[in-house]
């Protein structure tokens, strides 16, 4: 029996199993490449071969993520600077 392996995504939180394929027998019904067709993978380095893997199911769920990793200026400090 294959191991079954689940991928999340990092955005909404939809996960899914998948079978890894194998190179001595033809791809299972529910291989990675077929479950995973449409979903995006993002590799992002940390430093010396330290890398995080992502995986999202949509580009609006991609998008979101990027944007939760972008600093925000602090409300606090831009309601300071409307009095100028």
């Amino acid at each position: 029996m294959q191991k079954r392996n689940y991928t999340i995504c990092q955005s909404c939180g939809k996960n899914l199993e998948y079978t890894d394929c194998s190179d001595r027998r033809a791809p299972p019904e529910d291989a990675r490449c077929k479950v995973l067709s449409g979903w995006l993978s993002v590799s992002h380095w940390q430093g010396m071969e330290a890398v995080n893997h992502y995986d999202f199911c949509s580009f609006t769920c991609l998008q979101r993520w990027v944007e939760s990793q972008i600093p925000k200026v602090p409300e606090v400090f831009l309601k300071a600077l409307e009095g100028e």
